[in-house]
């Protein structure tokens, strides 16, 4: 996945965890994210759109740094 927003992309299927690290160097969790979304983001032609619309407001999320 190349994205100028977004520099790695983690996912627990067991947790339902996805862990985004962003190029400014933040990392945030989303809680209860379907594996569906996960999938979705990865094959997006624009991860950085697909997240703003479809990740970023909808799922409780938590900064780790």
């Amino acid at each position: 996945m190349e994205s100028t927003v977004i520099r790695a992309v983690g996912y627990d299927t067991a947790t339902a965890v996805l862990e985004i690290e962003f190029t400014s160097g933040d990392v945030y969790r989303y809680y209860a994210v379907p594996p569906s979304a996960h999938r979705a983001l990865i094959g997006a032609e624009s991860a950085g759109r697909f997240f703003a619309e479809k990740i970023r407001h909808v799922y409780p999320t938590e900064r780790v740094r």
